[in-house]
Protein backbone atom coordinates (compact mmCIF):
# COMPACT_ATOMS: atom_id res chain seq x y z
CA UNK A 1 0.00 0.00 0.00
CA UNK A 2 1.08 3.83 -0.98
CA UNK A 3 1.64 6.21 1.72
CA UNK A 4 -0.68 9.33 0.02
CA UNK A 5 -2.00 11.86 2.29
CA UNK A 6 -4.38 14.32 1.50
CA UNK A 7 -4.87 17.66 2.33
CA UNK A 8 -7.06 16.73 5.89
CA UNK A 9 -3.99 14.33 6.55
CA UNK A 10 -5.93 11.40 5.82
CA UNK A 11 -3.30 8.47 4.65
CA UNK A 12 -4.95 6.04 1.76
CA UNK A 13 -4.14 2.70 1.42
CA UNK A 14 -4.05 2.91 -2.48
CA UNK A 15 -2.41 -0.16 -3.63
CA UNK A 16 0.33 1.01 -6.76
CA UNK A 17 0.09 -1.24 -9.69
CA UNK A 18 2.68 -3.39 -10.79
CA UNK A 19 4.78 -3.21 -13.38
CA UNK A 20 3.52 -6.47 -15.51
CA UNK A 21 -0.10 -5.07 -15.23
CA UNK A 22 0.70 -1.77 -16.45
CA UNK A 23 3.08 -3.06 -19.35
CA UNK A 24 -0.19 -4.76 -20.55
CA UNK A 25 -2.40 -1.84 -20.22
CA UNK A 26 -0.18 0.52 -22.53
CA UNK A 27 0.36 -2.46 -24.66
CA UNK A 28 -3.89 -2.75 -25.37
CA UNK A 29 -3.62 1.05 -25.68
CA UNK A 30 -1.36 0.66 -28.24
CA UNK A 31 -2.67 -1.68 -30.03
CA UNK A 32 -6.04 0.04 -30.17
CA UNK A 33 -4.85 3.11 -30.84
CA UNK A 34 -2.51 1.57 -33.96
CA UNK A 35 -5.31 0.06 -34.92
CA UNK A 36 -7.54 3.22 -35.17
CA UNK A 37 -4.44 4.92 -36.51
CA UNK A 38 -4.23 2.64 -39.54
CA UNK A 39 -7.80 2.93 -40.26
CA UNK A 40 -7.72 7.12 -40.11
CA UNK A 41 -4.75 6.69 -42.62
CA UNK A 42 -6.30 4.80 -45.56
CA UNK A 43 -9.02 6.41 -45.36
CA UNK A 44 -7.34 9.59 -45.36
CA UNK A 45 -4.99 8.46 -48.49
CA UNK A 46 -7.97 7.97 -50.37
CA UNK A 47 -9.46 10.99 -49.58
CA UNK A 48 -6.31 13.22 -50.54
CA UNK A 49 -4.82 11.27 -53.52
CA UNK A 50 -6.09 14.52 -55.74
CA UNK A 51 -4.19 16.59 -53.35
CA UNK A 52 -0.65 18.16 -53.36
CA UNK A 53 2.58 16.41 -51.66
CA UNK A 54 2.58 19.50 -48.82
CA UNK A 55 -1.41 18.97 -48.33
CA UNK A 56 -0.88 15.41 -47.53
CA UNK A 57 1.87 15.33 -45.21
CA UNK A 58 0.19 18.32 -43.19
CA UNK A 59 -2.83 15.41 -43.40
CA UNK A 60 -0.39 13.05 -42.06
CA UNK A 61 1.20 15.15 -39.27
CA UNK A 62 -2.49 16.36 -38.14
CA UNK A 63 -3.62 12.81 -37.81
CA UNK A 64 -0.59 11.41 -35.95
CA UNK A 65 -0.82 14.08 -33.49
CA UNK A 66 -4.38 13.76 -32.96
CA UNK A 67 -4.83 10.37 -33.21
CA UNK A 68 -1.55 9.25 -31.27
CA UNK A 69 -1.60 12.00 -28.78
CA UNK A 70 -4.79 13.19 -28.61
CA UNK A 71 -7.31 10.69 -28.10
CA UNK A 72 -5.07 9.19 -25.54
CA UNK A 73 -5.29 12.52 -23.58
CA UNK A 74 -9.06 13.10 -24.57
CA UNK A 75 -9.58 9.35 -23.16
CA UNK A 76 -8.02 9.90 -19.81
CA UNK A 77 -9.44 13.34 -19.53
CA UNK A 78 -13.26 11.93 -19.76
CA UNK A 79 -12.65 8.63 -18.33
CA UNK A 80 -11.13 9.87 -15.37
CA UNK A 81 -7.94 8.09 -15.49
CA UNK A 82 -9.23 4.89 -17.31
CA UNK A 83 -8.19 4.37 -20.75
CA UNK A 84 -9.18 1.05 -22.45
CA UNK A 85 -5.88 -1.18 -21.54
CA UNK A 86 -6.80 0.05 -17.60
CA UNK A 87 -9.96 -0.55 -17.60
CA UNK A 88 -9.30 -3.99 -18.69
CA UNK A 89 -6.62 -4.12 -16.33
CA UNK A 90 -8.31 -2.98 -13.29
CA UNK A 91 -6.08 0.57 -13.39
CA UNK A 92 -6.77 4.11 -13.07
CA UNK A 93 -4.74 7.45 -12.61
CA UNK A 94 -5.29 9.40 -9.83
CA UNK A 95 -3.43 12.34 -8.33
CA UNK A 96 -0.73 11.98 -6.05
CA UNK A 97 -2.97 12.94 -3.28
CA UNK A 98 -5.78 10.38 -4.87
CA UNK A 99 -8.23 12.60 -6.50
CA UNK A 100 -9.20 12.01 -10.12
CA UNK A 101 -6.76 13.52 -12.57
CA UNK A 102 -7.58 16.65 -14.81
CA UNK A 103 -6.71 17.91 -18.15
CA UNK A 104 -3.09 19.30 -17.54
CA UNK A 105 -2.30 15.49 -15.93
CA UNK A 106 -3.50 13.83 -18.82
CA UNK A 107 -1.85 16.27 -21.27
CA UNK A 108 2.03 16.08 -19.49
CA UNK A 109 1.11 12.20 -19.65
CA UNK A 110 0.10 12.24 -23.24
CA UNK A 111 3.15 14.25 -24.34
CA UNK A 112 5.80 12.41 -22.20
CA UNK A 113 4.51 9.24 -23.69
CA UNK A 114 5.05 10.16 -27.13
CA UNK A 115 9.22 10.66 -26.25
CA UNK A 116 9.44 7.61 -23.58
CA UNK A 117 7.28 4.94 -25.08
CA UNK A 118 6.70 5.50 -28.67
CA UNK A 119 10.26 7.28 -29.24
CA UNK A 120 11.86 5.08 -27.37
CA UNK A 121 9.62 1.59 -27.96
CA UNK A 122 9.37 1.87 -23.97
CA UNK A 123 12.72 1.46 -22.43
CA UNK A 124 12.45 5.11 -21.01
CA UNK A 125 9.17 4.00 -19.12
CA UNK A 126 10.67 0.71 -18.08
CA UNK A 127 13.80 1.98 -16.65
CA UNK A 128 11.84 4.73 -14.92
CA UNK A 129 9.33 2.66 -13.79
CA UNK A 130 12.07 -0.10 -12.23
CA UNK A 131 13.90 2.88 -10.67
CA UNK A 132 11.11 4.32 -9.12
CA UNK A 133 9.45 3.33 -6.01
CA UNK A 134 5.82 3.23 -6.65
CA UNK A 135 6.69 2.23 -10.24
CA UNK A 136 6.29 5.25 -11.67
CA UNK A 137 7.61 6.33 -15.46
CA UNK A 138 8.51 9.94 -16.22
CA UNK A 139 5.30 11.00 -17.31
CA UNK A 140 3.74 10.15 -13.81
CA UNK A 141 6.61 12.02 -12.33
CA UNK A 142 6.13 15.29 -13.86
CA UNK A 143 2.22 15.03 -14.15
CA UNK A 144 1.98 14.34 -10.22
CA UNK A 145 -0.15 11.07 -10.60
CA UNK A 146 0.43 7.63 -9.52
CA UNK A 147 -1.22 4.26 -11.02
CA UNK A 148 -2.87 2.28 -8.78
CA UNK A 149 -4.97 -0.46 -9.23
CA UNK A 150 -8.68 -0.22 -8.80
CA UNK A 151 -9.55 -4.12 -8.26
CA UNK A 152 -8.19 -5.65 -5.43
CA UNK A 153 -8.77 -9.32 -4.55
CA UNK A 154 -11.28 -10.03 -1.65
CA UNK A 155 -9.66 -11.24 1.34
CA UNK A 156 -9.74 -15.02 1.69
CA UNK A 157 -12.29 -16.19 4.39
CA UNK A 158 -10.43 -18.66 6.70
CA UNK A 159 -13.51 -21.63 8.37
CA UNK A 160 -13.54 -21.89 12.44
CA UNK A 161 -12.14 -25.13 12.37
CA UNK A 162 -14.10 -28.08 14.11
CA UNK A 163 -13.50 -29.13 17.59
CA UNK A 164 -12.30 -33.23 18.65
CA UNK A 165 -15.26 -35.15 17.79
CA UNK A 166 -14.95 -36.25 21.63
CA UNK A 167 -16.14 -32.50 22.88
CA UNK A 168 -19.16 -32.40 20.62
CA UNK A 169 -22.35 -32.08 22.55
CA UNK A 170 -20.69 -31.64 25.96
CA UNK A 171 -21.33 -27.69 25.89
CA UNK A 172 -24.89 -27.95 25.13
CA UNK A 173 -26.21 -26.72 28.89
CA UNK A 174 -23.31 -24.24 29.47
CA UNK A 175 -24.95 -20.62 29.45
CA UNK A 176 -23.29 -18.31 27.05
CA UNK A 177 -25.63 -15.40 27.25
CA UNK A 178 -23.05 -13.51 29.27
CA UNK A 179 -20.29 -13.83 26.96
CA UNK A 180 -19.79 -10.85 24.92
CA UNK A 181 -19.24 -10.48 20.92
CA UNK A 182 -16.18 -9.24 21.54
CA UNK A 183 -15.08 -11.71 23.30
CA UNK A 184 -16.22 -14.35 20.62
CA UNK A 185 -14.52 -12.29 17.58
CA UNK A 186 -11.36 -12.52 19.73
CA UNK A 187 -11.83 -16.44 19.86
CA UNK A 188 -12.48 -16.56 16.45
CA UNK A 189 -9.89 -14.72 15.09
CA UNK A 190 -7.42 -17.13 17.25
CA UNK A 191 -8.65 -20.31 16.05
CA UNK A 192 -8.44 -19.08 12.60
CA UNK A 193 -4.63 -18.14 12.55
CA UNK A 194 -3.48 -20.55 15.49
CA UNK A 195 -1.71 -22.31 12.82
CA UNK A 196 0.03 -18.81 11.59
CA UNK A 197 1.30 -18.12 15.58
CA UNK A 198 4.18 -19.24 17.64
CA UNK A 199 3.34 -22.24 19.58
CA UNK A 200 4.33 -20.60 22.84
CA UNK A 201 2.54 -17.53 22.13
CA UNK A 202 -0.13 -19.46 20.83
CA UNK A 203 -1.06 -21.57 23.56
CA UNK A 204 -0.35 -18.15 25.85
CA UNK A 205 -3.09 -17.12 24.11
CA UNK A 206 -5.95 -19.48 24.06
CA UNK A 207 -5.52 -19.97 27.76
CA UNK A 208 -5.88 -16.38 28.25
CA UNK A 209 -9.26 -16.85 26.25
CA UNK A 210 -10.55 -19.73 28.16
CA UNK A 211 -10.28 -18.36 31.14
CA UNK A 212 -12.31 -15.36 30.26
CA UNK A 213 -14.75 -17.68 28.77
CA UNK A 214 -14.40 -19.23 32.19
CA UNK A 215 -15.12 -16.75 33.80
CA UNK A 216 -18.07 -15.37 31.88
CA UNK A 217 -20.16 -19.11 31.79
CA UNK A 218 -19.07 -20.20 34.99
CA UNK A 219 -18.34 -23.94 33.13
CA UNK A 220 -14.59 -24.72 33.60
CA UNK A 221 -13.23 -27.64 30.82
CA UNK A 222 -12.55 -31.30 31.61
CA UNK A 223 -8.83 -32.19 33.11
CA UNK A 224 -6.92 -32.97 30.27
CA UNK A 225 -8.79 -30.71 27.96
CA UNK A 226 -6.64 -28.45 25.89
CA UNK A 227 -7.33 -24.90 25.78
CA UNK A 228 -7.28 -24.70 21.96
CA UNK A 229 -9.88 -27.54 21.83
CA UNK A 230 -11.98 -26.05 24.40
CA UNK A 231 -12.07 -22.88 22.49
CA UNK A 232 -13.42 -24.74 19.15
CA UNK A 233 -16.08 -26.41 21.01
CA UNK A 234 -17.56 -23.59 23.18
CA UNK A 235 -17.60 -22.03 19.71
CA UNK A 236 -18.98 -24.91 17.31
CA UNK A 237 -22.00 -24.68 20.46
CA UNK A 238 -22.50 -21.13 19.64
CA UNK A 239 -22.71 -21.45 16.18
CA UNK A 240 -25.16 -24.18 16.63
CA UNK A 241 -27.60 -22.33 18.77
CA UNK A 242 -27.23 -19.72 16.59
CA UNK A 243 -28.45 -22.15 13.62
CA UNK A 244 -30.98 -23.75 15.28
CA UNK A 245 -32.49 -20.04 16.59
CA UNK A 246 -32.25 -19.18 12.78
CA UNK A 247 -33.97 -21.88 11.41
CA UNK A 248 -36.68 -22.83 14.01
CA UNK A 249 -40.48 -22.52 13.26
CA UNK A 250 -42.71 -19.69 14.47
CA UNK A 251 -43.87 -20.86 18.14
CA UNK A 252 -40.87 -23.21 19.09
CA UNK A 253 -39.26 -23.35 22.36
CA UNK A 254 -36.44 -21.65 24.05
CA UNK A 255 -32.94 -23.21 22.97
CA UNK A 256 -31.25 -23.80 26.27
CA UNK A 257 -28.73 -21.72 27.12
CA UNK A 258 -29.97 -18.99 24.42
CA UNK A 259 -30.26 -15.51 25.85
CA UNK A 260 -33.63 -14.37 27.51
CA UNK A 261 -35.63 -11.87 26.38
CA UNK A 262 -35.21 -8.25 28.29
CA UNK A 263 -37.70 -8.01 31.17
CA UNK A 264 -40.74 -5.23 30.97
CA UNK A 265 -40.65 -2.47 32.77
CA UNK A 266 -43.86 -2.46 34.95
CA UNK A 267 -44.20 0.73 33.96
CA UNK A 268 -45.10 -0.65 30.51
CA UNK A 269 -47.13 -3.76 31.81
CA UNK A 270 -50.95 -3.18 30.66
CA UNK A 271 -53.59 -4.68 32.44
CA UNK A 272 -55.75 -6.94 29.93
CA UNK A 273 -58.94 -5.64 29.32
CA UNK A 274 -61.80 -6.35 30.38
CA UNK A 275 -64.89 -7.87 28.47
CA UNK A 276 -67.90 -5.13 28.79
CA UNK A 277 -70.74 -6.69 30.88
CA UNK A 278 -74.04 -6.40 29.61
CA UNK A 279 -76.85 -4.80 31.73
CA UNK A 280 -79.55 -6.51 32.90
CA UNK A 281 -82.68 -6.37 31.33
CA UNK A 282 -85.30 -4.01 33.02
CA UNK A 283 -87.78 -6.01 35.56
CA UNK A 284 -90.88 -5.48 34.78
CA UNK A 285 -93.31 -2.92 36.87
CA UNK A 286 -95.61 -4.26 39.15
CA UNK A 287 -99.07 -3.54 39.47
CA UNK A 288 -100.91 -3.75 43.21
CA UNK A 289 -104.50 -4.62 43.05
CA UNK A 290 -106.88 -2.19 44.79
CA UNK A 291 -107.44 -5.31 47.18
CA UNK A 292 -104.16 -5.80 48.31
CA UNK A 293 -103.73 -1.77 48.56
CA UNK A 294 -102.94 -1.04 52.23
CA UNK A 295 -105.78 1.04 53.87
CA UNK A 296 -104.37 4.50 54.87
CA UNK A 297 -104.33 5.08 58.48
CA UNK A 298 -105.98 7.92 60.11
CA UNK A 299 -104.15 10.73 60.87
CA UNK A 300 -103.41 11.47 64.71
CA UNK A 301 -105.57 13.63 66.35
CA UNK A 302 -103.73 15.44 69.69
CA UNK A 303 -105.71 15.09 72.70
CA UNK A 304 -107.75 17.79 74.24
CA UNK A 305 -105.31 20.60 75.82
CA UNK A 306 -107.52 21.76 79.26
CA UNK A 307 -109.99 19.65 79.01
CA UNK A 308 -111.58 20.80 75.89
CA UNK A 309 -114.12 18.43 73.83
CA UNK A 310 -113.24 17.68 70.53
CA UNK A 311 -115.32 17.23 67.96
CA UNK A 312 -115.77 14.24 66.37
CA UNK A 313 -114.83 14.30 62.85
CA UNK A 314 -113.03 17.74 63.56
CA UNK A 315 -109.44 17.96 62.33
CA UNK A 316 -106.60 18.74 65.04
CA UNK A 317 -104.72 22.11 64.40
CA UNK A 318 -102.41 22.18 67.62
CA UNK A 319 -103.37 25.58 68.63
CA UNK A 320 -104.94 25.52 72.25
CA UNK A 321 -107.61 28.10 72.78
CA UNK A 322 -107.04 30.66 76.19
CA UNK A 323 -109.05 29.20 79.23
Amino acid sequence: MSGLVTGDAVVLGLQPARLPSRALAVLIDLVAVWAAYLLITLGLAVATASLDEAAVMAVSVASFLLVLVGAPIAVETLSHGRSLGKLACGLRVVRDDGGPIRFRHALVRGAMGVVEIMMTFGVVALVASLVSERGRRLGDVFAGTLVVRERIPAARVLAVPSPPPWLVGRFTGVDLSAVPEALWLEVRQYLTRARELDPVVGRRLAERLADELVARTGTPPSAGVPADAFLAGMVAERQARDARRAFAPAGAGVVPGAVPPAPVPAASVVDPPVPPVSPAPPAPPVVASPAASPVAAPPVVAPPVGGASVEPGARATGFAPPA
